[in-house]
């Protein structure tokens, strides 16, 4: 009788254990920042765990060189970049947290953690 009670405990418990790790793990990635650039250095970008852009760094020559276009084009790729490694790092998070386990809807479900 006890037996079926005991394991719906045991699975609250590691429910409440992995949305603890969620947490962690977010609070973790949101502080962690990325960097990548573009145009070999002429930008750099920077960006938190959450993509949000927290640093853009523009080197003096590739302003002086006047094309707008270009800085604009550089700028998209650098931002791009950082995001793209962000995203790599919070899947690699993802999984080093479910032992490499492929857990459908387990990215989004980190939205609402916390």
């Amino acid at each position: 009788m006890f037996g079926k009670l005991g394991d719906m405990a045991g699975m609250l418990k590691q429910a409440k254990l992995m949305q603890s790790k969620m947490k962690e793990m977010k609070e973790s990635l949101e502080s962690t920042t990325f960097e990548a650039d573009a145009g070999a250095g002429a930008v750099s970008a920077t960006v938190n765990g959450k993509m949000g852009l927290v640093s853009l760094k523009i080197t003096p020559e590739t302003v002086k060189s006047g094309d707008v276009e270009m800085l604009e084009d550089l700028v998209k790729a650098a931002v791009a970049a950082a995001q793209r490694k962000a995203a790599d790092g919070m899947k690699e998070k993802m999984q080093e947290m479910t032992g490499g386990m492929n857990i459908p809807g387990l990215e989004g479900m980190l939205d609402g953690v916390g």
